[in-house]
């Protein structure tokens, strides 16, 4: 007899708690096989396919595309052991089949010897830890739910199945009758009091139709008030009409856009940051980048870029200003120096800015570097750097340029110490050897966490890196 197991969101790492459905890659009644990828979620720092301990039939779904989840909710559902006789084109078990097998499944985290669960240990899904116990489910009661459930308000294909397991909490009395976390979520972003709502669901199950309604209720009833009450209030907190447009759109900060926001926010909090930039002569040191790509034979590697050059000059710069490749520990008050160059670039992608990280910059000449960042961009493009390919950088390299601006102030990558910014390098008229001439000109910027050095250390790094673009000669008596 097939076990339906249920498969939950589980930790994928780096401290992250939930994660954004984007598409999924299974459909209900399809056979799926132990560690297939079956979704495809956005956490705060990637794009992370998610693969399926269990091999089996699916036989539910939780959640739409574009609905977060937190870590620990229900994802999907597989019959284990029915694989073998199903196809992919086969409907799914009926709901009074699949209670009979939840009463008796075991849990995500047993041994494959029992469920057929990978040997592979995803986080939160141990294969050797104690099986959980759970509820055993009327079937009388599973169908009177998949037959009392409005259509309207169970889009996703499993929503029976996620209703059942509440059906007998009190209506009344005793805890609120909500199972699902993201309603318990949406209802204190809110401020709505779930113990006054009327669940519509079977049994009197609160479900999110019914918090969407009391919280479009308060906003007509708010809004009616500040008409009727206050209306040149509502003027002076939005004088261009927007904020308090009806019509204004709202974009939720969550995902790529919400990390960055939030490690932004950080950044200005913490760290006393300043910055200091200068215009360097980049003739020289684009002419030497045409004549490496120039040349041919045996010796000859693969084009190096500038982004390539600048990331060598700057792993040189902090091997003779160690102070900025640092990090503060505020609750120690310390400032650590760190051993290794882990050098962060700041890409943009359809998702968002990311900053992914090249590993042991220090350990590599220009063109390791360039190798490696040209595949790190070509999976930032594709949204598959994973969360270790964009943490632990040291210092960051932002190439702002490409967007056809001279200078800009960045905001420090916390909990880096520093970040230089590169603009676009154009022809202007310089003074070069006594004489007005056009040259290929570029500003550097450095912005610096002004705890960890003063001044003089970070206009000494920021000359050197100059003094290099300008001759790049000074760059091989360090090499």
């Amino acid at each position: 007899m097939a076990q339906v197991l249920e498969f939950k969101l589980p930790d994928l790492g780096e401290g992250l708690t939930e994660a954004e459905i984007v598409r999924w890659l299974v459909e209900v009644g399809d056979v799926v096989a132990i560690d297939q990828p079956v979704v495809e979620v956005e956490t705060a720092k990637a794009m992370v396919e998610v693969p399926c301990p269990y091999g089996g039939v699916v036989t539910a779904r939780f959640g739409e595309e574009g609905t977060e989840l937190p870590v620990g909710a229900p994802l999907l559902t597989v019959a284990v052991g029915a694989a073998e006789g199903s196809s992919g084109s086969e409907p799914s078990p009926s709901p009074s089949s699949a209670s009979s097998s939840l009463s008796s499944s075991p849990s995500p985290s047993s041994g494959t010897e029992s469920s057929g669960g990978s040997g592979n240990v995803l986080v939160g899904y141990g294969t050797g830890a104690p099986a959980a116990r759970r509820r055993r489910i009327r079937p009388d009661r599973l169908d009177r739910a998949v037959a009392e459930a409005p259509v309207s308000v169970a889009p996703v294909v499993a929503a029976p199945v996620a209703e059942v397991l509440v059906a007998e909490v009190p209506v009344h009395e005793g805890p609120v009758p909500v199972v699902s976390p993201l309603v318990r979520r949406l209802a204190r972003q809110h401020d709505i009091d779930l113990r006054r709502l009327a669940g519509s669901g079977p049994d009197g199950l609160i479900l999110r139709a019914d918090v969407d309604r009391a919280i479009r209720t308060a906003e007509e009833t708010a809004a009616a008030t500040a008409r009727v009450q206050a209306p040149v209030a509502a003027v002076v907190a939005a004088p261009n009409g927007v904020a308090a447009a009806s019509d204004a759109e709202r974009i939720p900060l969550r995902g790529v856009r919400g990390a960055v926001a939030d490690k932004l926010s950080r950044s200005r909090t913490e760290i006393p940051d300043a910055t200091c930039w200068v215009d360097a002569d980049a003739t020289e040191l684009m002419a030497v980048r045409a004549a490496m790509n120039a040349a041919t034979g045996p010796s000859a590697g693969p084009k190096v870029s500038v982004l390539a050059l600048l990331a060598r000059i700057c792993t040189a710069a902090l091997a003779r200003f160690p102070e900025l490749n640092a990090t503060v520990d505020t609750a120690a008050r310390e400032i650590v120096r760190l051993p290794g160059v882990h050098l962060g670039f700041a890409a943009q992608t359809e998702r968002g800015l990311v900053v992914p990280v090249v590993r042991d910059a220090h350990t590599r000449n220009a063109e390791s570097i360039g190798a490696e960042i040209a595949r790190l961009t070509e999976l930032a493009r594709t949204g598959k750097l994973s969360p270790a390919q964009l943490t632990g950088g040291t210092f960051t390299l932002n190439n702002y340029g490409v967007f056809g601006v001279d200078g800009s102030t960045p905001i420090i990558n916390h909990p880096e110490a520093a970040m230089l910014g590169v603009g676009r390098i154009m022809p202007k008229p310089w003074v070069h050897q006594g004489e007005l001439a056009v040259r290929q000109v570029v500003q550097l910027s450095l912005t610096f966490d002004h705890r960890v050095c003063d001044g003089g250390t970070a206009g000494g790094f920021l000359r050197y890196v100059a003094d290099c673009v300008e001759q790049p000669a000074v760059l091989l008596r360090t090499l």
